[in-house]
């Protein structure tokens, strides 16, 4: 089993989104339900006129209730890339201004709090913190409950308090 793991992580890209991570399979699916809530204000937001503006309402009110629902704050704005997996949402908090890469995977009770930029393919793990103006690289590993207060190199694994290289992810 983790000799396929290994091989599933090598296929994901760090620049090119999998929109069919971030698709809605079922009826109770609050994750994907968040994103699209929020990839469907931003889109109305951005075409503007009438119509647009009172979807991007409703689409408040959506975000508002799976917000609720999960526990988390994702805010409207946020700058988020393609292909973005929640498989646990609840808890998860992620500042305004932070910048989340594409195929990136987020477990429940995340902080990233401040200007944080997560390059793409990174996987943080259940409780982390990534705390102030930190770059986190393409394909780096947190694990969980790690509190990240500097910046990451690429395809680092961290892990601890304070977070530290414990290893390397192989690509």
């Amino acid at each position: 089993m983790a000799g396929r793991r290994v091989t599933d992580q090598q296929q994901i890209s760090a620049s090119t989104p999998d929109w069919s991570r971030e698709d809605v399979r079922r009826f109770w699916d609050p994750g994907p339900k968040l994103l699209r809530s929020i990839r469907r204000y931003q889109s109305a937001r951005d075409r503007g006129g009438l119509v647009a503006r009172f979807a991007s309402k409703y689409w408040v009110a959506v975000h508002w209730f799976w917000s609720l629902v999960t526990q988390s704050e994702l805010h409207l704005n946020c700058q988020i890339g393609g292909g973005l997996r929640l498989p646990h949402p609840n808890g998860i908090i992620v500042h305004p201004s932070a910048e989340i890469g594409p195929n990136c995977q987020l477990m429940h009770q995340v902080t990233l709090a401040g200007p944080v930029q997560l390059g793409g393919h990174v996987d943080v793990g259940a409780g982390a913190k990534v705390m102030g103006a930190i770059h986190v690289g393409d394909h780096a590993e947190i694990g969980a409950n790690a509190v990240v207060t500097k910046s990451v190199a690429p395809s680092d694994v961290v892990a601890g308090v304070p977070a530290r290289v414990i290893g390397t992810r192989t690509q």
